[in-house]
């Protein structure tokens, strides 16, 4: 898109929608509890949302993919489905604030691993951001001060494997059409679900799945407000929106699940959240190919 054709103003909503839509997924999860077991309930919110790739199946009868997109296909909805997996699980763990505070942090492993596989350059400016956002790590976990739970560790692994499976999607994109990447992963996240959700299988009432179903619709109206936000402004400009989706998690947390509100955790997302602005900004000055991608698009 152009200068021209941009409009700021319209990226900023579309960014604002955005957090909106990913922090009631967020909110659903955490109210229906543990009562459906993590892999189970990402498992069904995947095979719900299987319904949105109706529109893509032409392009899908289309595409022709080698073998080695289909392993990198592959490999992308293994890391993803670990992904989701613990994101469910920390979800019923730990208050809403943490996780959304945690999940910037998918964002600066990619810069970590875009340096290591991809040969993106890590210049000291860009190792500062990155040490910044790991004490911004430090400052919400507190380890010696407060309890790490199971729920925060899944939240760092989850960022993690959020992150590598961006970093495919990223070597994907230049080698398959969008509507192709997006289908193949939803196919194969819900096959690697499969397995983990029928080990540990307990039968969801109706209220559940109409429950996971809005879940895959926000999830999917999110993604589809964030390519909005993008179309409309540079990333530069809707990055730092994505500090209001910690606001409204807190707010949430507080009014509708009773949890205290945490100034740490706050402090500690405002860190992480700036680092990857900064990054972000820093590809926009140098003008490279962008690889850090903005806060909410390792989400699910």
């Amino acid at each position: 898109m152009t200068p021209a054709a941009q409009n700021p103003v319209m990226g900023i909503f579309w960014m604002l929608v955005t957090g909106l839509f990913f922090v009631a997924v967020t909110a659903l999860v955490k109210y229906m509890g543990p009562r459906v077991p993590p892999a189970e309930a990402a498992f069904l919110r995947y095979v719900l949302g299987l319904v949105f790739l109706l529109p893509m199946l032409p392009s899908l009868r289309a595409a022709t993919i080698t073998r080695r997109q289909w392993w990198l296909f592959g490999w992308r909805g293994a890391f993803h489905a670990v992904g989701v997996m613990l994101w469910f699980y920390a979800m019923t763990r730990i208050p809403i604030a943490e996780v959304t505070a945690m999940n910037y942090l998918a964002p600066v492993y990619v810069s970590i691993g875009a340096a290591l596989f991809l040969g993106e350059r890590l210049a000291a400016r860009r190792i500062a951001a990155v040490v910044v956002a790991l004490i911004g790590v430090a400052v919400i976990l507190r380890p010696g001060f407060r309890e790490v739970a199971p729920g925060h560790i899944a939240m760092i692994f989850c960022a993690i494997v959020f992150a590598g499976s961006y970093l495919l999607a990223k070597i994907m994109a230049d080698e398959a059409k969008p509507a192709v990447v997006v289908a193949m992963l939803s196919i194969f996240v819900t096959i690697g679900l499969a397995p983990f959700a029928l080990a540990d299988w307990v039968t969801p009432t109706w209220g559940d799945l109409g429950l996971l179903f809005v879940v895959a619709c926000f999830a999917t109206a999110g993604h589809y407000t964030m390519t909005m936000a993008f179309a409309a402004a540079p990333v530069t400009v809707t990055q730092p929106v994505t500090f209001l989706q910690l606001v409204w998690a807190v707010l949430l947390g507080a009014l509708v699940f009773a949890e205290p509100v945490d100034g740490w955790v706050i402090f500690g997302g405002v860190l992480i959240l700036g680092a990857v602005t900064y990054i972000t900004w820093r590809e926009a000055i140098l003008k490279r190919r962008t690889i850090t991608p903005p806060s909410p698009a390792t989400k699910l």
